[in-house]
């Protein structure tokens, strides 16, 4: 089968908006998600600039990678076995799995950037983009065996596999063959087709395999009892059911979980140490992690287990509580790409892995949708606008897979030796999930409450401030949405009433935890200083309150506004945006003594190349530092800059210390390393911080 050359796709420049498709996504959970094929970002924005770069770059460029670094080949050679079993090259070294297959789940490359790709076609529709996509798809059909496996490291040379599979299928599941985690991305890229193209090409290769699944892997007498070594299946098939509405994909999901701890394989490392109502905290690959946990909260909500309930809570809290970064990220550990102890939150050594940041946001967005509180979008928000986009330069061609909170120039934190952005890597995770994650963001803006015999009436939820329109279903009935706004560099947002055929529904606006006090819905990180932040909410311009004051945020983290909206209807809303500074609970030893800078959403960090002259590390927080907000258009894609007032020390001609005035910059952390490396701090030194 020929494919279109990669070529086209990287010249592509595509325009228009598709079709929508507007349902609220029905999902078992209390609070319906609004997919991403209803809300559509503005060009020239903030998170617009992000999906360009990962449209016209990306996604391209992963394409471009499938083909270079063999992951196309491998469904070919695949498919030719099939057609020619027993064929002579299978006893050659060309054919040694081992010799040129890196990783055994590469075929997820392939997977997550058509996911992506799905994403991009729904807001920028192009007929030459789709019919490469089905181009892909009839080589990654062609490598499906007869009874619906799709497993290349296996089905190229079943005689000699990737070294990772074992010899029979599934027996190495639950530790290196990744053929449950391949399962798990080829079933959501399938689902996010289906949803964008509203073809079932994908969908069924993928049901076709997860019904393999199914019939092979089981409790029952002649069925391989075990579970995913790399979590995501869970998920995947939990969205399956959603899709389709058949149980069995919803049942084999609890089946994995329900599993997990009580086959041979007990590992902390994958969190099968112990079976899944008895973790209460989180351990292990922060990825796996993550995407278990997401399938937990799935599960919950679809079979309304409340033992499920409590076990996501706690481990929820447990992560938001100690040992959650500043920054959003999580996983302390090299070792293992894992969360370490309790408050084990190094900075230089920091992982923070790029896709164990995306998983979070996939677990924060699912106990919102299960509690409908802001605390989780408040914990969403902060993961997204730094340890996420952190891992994807400006113009979304080079990449960090570890994200560290401080960087020498000289310590190698990259899975490849290196301490600066790479255009891919040999393990390719975190471009390709990025590929998939940074168009999907439209899903994640707003959600919706329908209503039913214990509620007034129905709720639209407004999470995240980006320019965009949305068009939902409630209750069946058309509503519009129209976002203004120059969120994250201020905080003035225009919410406009484009259409509303639904009559009365409240509009939740959420107030930011940042805005009244709140760093963390824990006690991990406090506002080290005396700043009072406000806001503001109005309707056409009108006041809400009797006395003019802003209207009170209820007890979920919501302003909720209630009326029967009218076209043309304007929520202003206004958040003070101020230079703030946090400390950290005393017992994160690696930030005694030391404070960050945030403003909004955003955090700062210090990097040598904005301060010559000066050694960062050695520079000191005064008690007033005096900050400034600048902007500056040109600098890595247009930011604000943030100074302060401090001091260095420094050795005088006689080798004596010296303390000497100085200004520092700062700039987002997400900007970091677009100019080399380099040293670079986010935790800043202070001379009169009390972490009592």
């Amino acid at each position: 089968m020929k494919r279109l050359s990669i070529l086209v796709v990287l010249t592509l420049i595509v325009m228009g908006v598709s079709a929508q498709k507007t349902d609220v996504v029905n999902n078992g959970y209390p609070i319906g998600q609004v997919p991403f094929t209803a809300v559509k970002i503005m060009p020239n924005t903030f998170w617009g600039q992000r999906i360009k770069a990962a449209r016209e770059v990306t996604i391209p460029l992963a394409f471009s990678k499938c083909e270079s670094e063999h992951r196309y080949k491998n469904f070919e050679m695949a498919a030719y076995t099939l057609q020619h079993p027993g064929h002579p090259g299978l006893e050659t070294a060309e054919w040694d799995v081992a010799k040129f297959m890196g990783f055994s789940f590469d075929d997820t490359d392939v997977y997550k950037t058509i996911e992506g790709a799905s994403y991009v076609l729904q807001t920028y529709p192009d007929k030459r983009l789709k019919n490469y996509i089905d181009s892909v798809l009839d080589i990654v059909a062609a490598a499906q065996e007869s009874d619906g496996y799709l497993y290349t490291a296996r089905t190229i040379n079943p005689n000699h596999p990737h070294g990772w599979a074992g010899k029979h299928r599934w027996e190495r599941v639950e530790v290196l063959s990744h053929e449950l985690y391949n399962l798990g991305h080829m079933v959501d890229a399938a689902c996010a087709h289906y949803q964008a193209t509203g073809s079932d090409k994908f969908l069924n290769i993928a049901k076709r395999y997860a019904d393999c699944v199914i019939r092979e892997v089981g409790p029952n007498p002649g069925q391989a009892c075990v579970v995913p070594g790399h979590q995501i299946a869970e998920m995947a098939l939990a969205r399956l059911y959603v899709l389709t509405g058949e149980k069995k994909y919803l049942d084999q999901a609890k089946f994995f979980l329900d599993m997990r701890g009580k086959t041979t394989i007990h590992d902390i490392y994958s969190q099968s140490d112990k079976p899944i109502l008895e973790q209460k905290e989180a351990w292990g690959h922060a990825v796996r992690a993550g995407y278990m946990y997401s399938g937990i909260a799935d599960v919950a909500a679809l079979t309304g287990d409340k033992d499920y309930v409590r076990t996501i809570d706690a481990i929820w809290q447990n992560i938001v509580g100690r040992k959650y970064y500043i920054t959003g990220g999580v996983g302390a550990r090299h070792s293992g790409e894992s969360f370490g102890a309790d408050y084990e939150l190094p900075n230089l050594t920091a992982y923070n892995e790029t896709c164990a940041a995306i998983a979070m946001v996939y677990l924060f967005y699912r106990m919102f949708l299960l509690h409908g509180e802001a605390k989780y979008i408040d914990c969403l928000e902060r993961t997204l606008y730094n340890g996420v986009i952190s891992g994807m330069s400006i113009d979304g061609g080079r990449f960090f897979y570890p994200n560290p909170l401080s960087a020498d120039g000289k310590y190698m934190f990259n899975a490849d030796n290196t301490n600066t952005r790479q255009p891919w890597f040999g393990c390719a995770c975190c471009p390709s999930n990025l590929c998939r994650f940074i168009p999907s963001l439209p899903g994640y803006m707003y959600a919706v409450h329908h209503g039913g015999k214990d509620a007034y009436c129905p709720s639209i939820y407004v999470n995240l401030f980006a320019g965009s329109t949305a068009t939902m279903q409630v209750n069946g009935k058309k509503v519009e949405l129209e976002q203004q706004t120059n969120y994250p560099w201020n905080g003035d947002v225009a919410i406009r009433v484009k259409a509303n055929q639904a009559g009365l529904f409240t509009m939740k606006v959420r107030i930011p935890g940042w805005v009244h006090g709140e760093v963390v819905p824990t006690d991990l990180y406090t506002y080290a200083d005396n700043e009072k932040l406000g806001y503001t909410v109005n309707i056409n311009g009108q006041q809400i309150t009797k006395d003019g004051s802003a209207p009170a945020i209820d007890k979920d983290g919501y302003v909720s506004l209630t009326r029967k909206w009218k076209k043309g209807d304007v929520v202003n809303v206004h958040f003070d945006m101020k230079v703030r500074t946090v400390k950290a609970h005393r017992r994160v030893a690696a930030d005694h003594g030391k404070l960050s800078v945030e403003r909004g959403p955003l955090v700062y960090c210090a990097e040598a190349v904005d301060n010559t002259g000066m050694d960062i590390f050695n520079f000191l927080l005064t008690g007033n530092p005096g900050f400034q907000v600048i902007d500056n258009p040109t600098l890595v894609g247009g930011i604000q800059q943030i100074t302060a007032n401090g001091q260095v020390l420094d050795y005088d001609s006689n080798g004596k210390v010296k303390v000497c005035d100085a200004v520092i910059k700062l700039i987002p952390y997400y900007a970091w390393n677009h100019r080399g490396a380099g040293k670079m701090q986010v935790w800043l030194t202070n001379q009169i911080i009390n972490n009592n």
